[in-house]
């Protein structure tokens, strides 16, 4: 029996580029952006407060750099006041058209603005516990909202399924791209939590698996450098410490599989989802096709990830 140790990214703080709302579950989201590129985000906070943020100063993301920041906004939770000190949502003059760029996962809110650009708000559940735990603690339950501001097409994650272990196990692998560029990071922890803007983490989740009926977060796992690759095989697993169980948690191949990851700099949540392939691998014309398909794939971006060769068949 293989058994994989993950990184416990639930454990700590992320670093993010589009950090979400400091609130969240939030209800009656409204989007605003005037014609100097300001977003007036208004929303009711969970104890039912009226909220009112001004964001700016992000467009879309730069490529991995140890020397140039990545971009990020600026967020005034005082609606402008603290900025401009005066009651600056009162004149603000929304020029903001009905969206017109690309599908959105998990979408609040989305508007077009003159210049082409596009803002969005996005809403999920990013700090579930991994392993198919349920959440003990209302941090891990709660849905975050992300803003982001782009143009042009979004990042690119691309995910194969494929038998690993010897065909002992089926796994997941993939990349983050963006304007044909990987997407990863320069500092995080051991465990895998981001200390910089350029780092990501993809989420795995797994539906009507050995975890119960309907989906259930798998994984979490820091993109890997030089490529913005990572992979996960589903395999037992120890519990990390501090999880309400120790026990050996069983392998939890599902009937579907989706993985989400925050895109570069500003730009949206990224999400990929699909049917999975058979937990036991059958000699199938099929099936045949999934494994050279996913050994395609691996051999055009996942050779440079020495953490994931194990699992490379």
């Amino acid at each position: 029996m293989r058994v994989v140790l993950l990184l416990a990214l639930v454990l700590a703080p992320v670093a993010h580029a589009s950090e979400p709302l400091s609130d969240t579950n939030l209800a009656n989201v409204k989007l605003a952006v005037d014609a100097k590129g300001e977003a007036l985000i208004t929303y009711t906070r969970a104890n039912g407060q009226l909220r009112r943020v001004l964001v700016w100063g992000a467009v879309n993301a730069l490529p991995p750099s140890q020397t140039t920041p990545q971009v990020h906004f600026q967020f005034d939770y005082s609606g402008g006041w603290k900025t401009y000190h005066r009651h600056y949502w009162t004149t603000f003059a929304d020029v903001c058209r009905p969206y017109s760029g690309p599908p959105l996962v998990d979408l609040v809110v989305a508007c077009t603005a003159p210049d082409g650009t596009n803002w969005a708000i996005q809403s999920w559940q990013r700090s579930l516990p991994l392993l198919g735990f349920a959440p003990w603690n209302a941090a891990q339950s709660a849905y975050e909202f992300e803003v982001s501001h782009w143009s042009g097409d979004l990042p690119q994650l691309t995910v194969a399924q494929h038998y690993t272990y010897n065909a002992s196990a089926v796994g997941l692998f993939g990349q983050l791209t963006y304007r044909g560029q990987p997407v990863y990071g320069f500092r995080a922890t051991a465990t895998g939590n981001p200390y910089d803007r350029y780092s990501r983490n993809v989420y795995i989740d797994t539906h009507d698996s050995a975890y119960g009926a309907g989906w259930a977060r798998e994984s979490g796992i820091l993109l890997h450098a030089p490529n913005g690759t990572f992979c996960h095989g589903f395999v037992p697993q120890h519990p990390f410490p501090g999880y309400p169980s120790q026990t050996m948690r069983p392998p939890a191949p599902g009937d579907e599989y989706r993985a989400t990851v925050e895109g570069p700099g500003v730009t949206p949540v990224v999400q990929w989802e699909a049917d999975a392939i058979p937990v036991v691998a059958v000699d199938s014309p099929d099936e045949q096709g999934t494994q050279e398909r996913a050994a395609a794939l691996w051999s055009q971006f996942m050779t440079q990830d020495m953490k994931c060769a194990p699992e490379a068949a």
